[in-house]
């Protein structure tokens, strides 16, 4: 049953959208038609007008023609019963307009061959009755008194006038019929027009309507998207908020795991350098307790090695990912560690030219290692006891793109170095083959001293960038 009734709602829908458009076509073709025949209305109002202002002038040419012809006539008896010749004078107007008012009735009936038939009709008797009035008056001026009022007395002059008039009747009276008609029309095209006018506001009312509601729906309905839209915000926001709040929640316990695994990497390698320090206090105790010098010097290049492991892990800091540190850093504090740790009588000073290097944290002991045979080299081999000296540590890229560490000495030069061969230059070539690296390159230094190069290719950079 629901259904059906949403499915009738759902047609009817539809439908009322048809009516309402076949409404609107309808109103609007209306309102144009309604506005054609006002035009058309309007413009066959103006002919109409216009044909009768011309049928009111054709009256009144034909009444002035006539008015000629009487006024022509009066002035004819006064002079023949007068004998004044103040009477010639408006004879003389007369039968002077005459003609003038001939013609322009003629000119105003050419389009009617009814009225013109009569116009041309009538000018033999016009020209028979100015004659008539003619001879009468030539005769009274001459002295033929008596010719004259027997001509007057005759009929020929009374024929002559209604025929005139009767003519000139014919003219009027066919003029007020079409006066008539016309005036039937105007009314009639009046009726129309009113009508028509009636008809554009009853169509243009309904337009206005129909617009006016289907504006009216679609502000309802875009106030309830409207609503609808700011709902949904609403309920986004609170959505946005939600998981904000879950991902800082999940952030902050990010970064409360990162800061613990970071302390506990910190606590590992400082437990390691810790037991480390005790490897190498033991060491120390038995170095203490050997008589043998060649027990002694293994024993105490051991403890120094030991140490070097220590130092490294101790001073290991990892980076924001937990699995890089900066090396130069790492190094200075390497080298620092082992300058604390020389003996009273080596008045050695450390010159570092690190350049910063983000490596893979796994990598950093290694070098830590490294960096401390070779000083540990230099210091033990390059000089004499007492004496004074300069190790420059360098560890940079090199023009051909590789790594390069390098230790400088300035003390008694590669002829009396005699570490080449031992187990530090052993432990410096197998480390450095971890690299990538081959042989260490010795080389004497100008102005004195040792120069060890270790290559480190394959030290693993790019990992460490990503």
């Amino acid at each position: 049953m629901l259904d059906v009734s949403t499915q009738s709602v759902e047609t009817a829908a539809p439908r009322r959208g048809v009516v309402r458009r076949v409404a609107i076509v309808a109103s609007l073709t209306l309102v144009l038609v309604a506005v054609a025949a006002s035009l058309y209305m309007v413009r066959t109002v103006d002919s109409q007008l216009a044909d009768i202002a011309k049928t009111y002038e054709i009256r009144r040419q034909a009444s002035e023609l006539m008015l000629a012809v009487v006024d022509a006539e009066t002035g004819q008896r006064g002079y023949l019963i007068t004998r004044d010749e103040a009477y010639l004078e408006p004879y003389n107007i007369a039968v002077g307009n005459l003609s003038q008012t001939y013609q322009s009735l003629l000119a105003l009936i050419s389009d009617n061959p009814t009225q013109l038939s009569r116009l041309e009709a009538l000018v033999p008797d016009l020209d028979a009755k100015r004659a008539e009035m003619a001879r009468t008056i030539e005769l009274m001026s001459s002295g033929q008194n008596a010719e004259a009022l027997a001509l007057l007395r005759s009929d020929t002059g009374l024929e002559l006038m209604e025929r005139i008039r009767s003519v000139v009747r014919q003219v009027i009276g066919e003029e007020d019929d079409k006066l008539i008609e016309r005036n039937s029309r105007m009314e009639f095209y009046r009726q129309l027009l009113v009508a028509t006018i009636l008809a554009a506001l009853a169509a243009a009312a309904i337009l206005t309507y129909a617009l006016l509601s289907r504006t009216q729906r679609k502000v309802v309905a875009l106030a309830q998207q409207q609503n609808r839209l700011r709902t949904a915000n609403e309920e986004l926001e609170a959505h946005v908020r939600e998981r904000t709040a879950a991902v800082e929640e999940a952030r902050g316990h990010a970064e409360r795991e990162r800061a613990r695994l970071e302390t506990l990497l910190q606590d590992t390698n400082h437990r390691i350098g810790n037991s480390l320090a005790t490897v190498s206090s033991l060491l120390g105790l038995q170095l203490a307790r050997t008589a043998s010098d060649e027990v002694r010097n293994a024993l105490e290049a051991a403890q120094l090695r030991v140490q070097a492991i220590a130092s490294g892990h101790r001073r290991l800091r990892l980076g924001p990912d937990l699995e890089t540190t900066d090396a130069a850093e790492f190094l200075t504090d390497v080298i620092d560690d082992l300058a604390a740790a020389m003996p009273p009588d080596k008045a050695v000073t450390f010159e570092k030219h690190l350049e910063p290097m983000i490596i893979p944290a796994r990598d950093a002991t290694t070098l830590g290692i490294v960096v401390s045979e070779l000083v540990t080299n230099a210091l033990k081999h390059a000089f004499a006891e007492g004496q004074a000296g300069t190790v420059h540590i360098r560890f940079e890229r090199g023009e051909d793109g590789v790594i390069a560490l390098s230790v400088e000495d300035d003390g008694r030069g590669i002829a009396s170095h005699s570490g080449q061969e031992g187990l530090g230059a052993l432990i410096v070539k197998q480390l450095a083959r971890q690299f990538g690296g081959s042989e260490p390159e010795y080389r004497a230094r100008e102005g004195g001293g040792t120069a060890i190069t270790v290559k480190l290719p394959r030290l693993d950079l790019s990992a460490a960038s990503s």
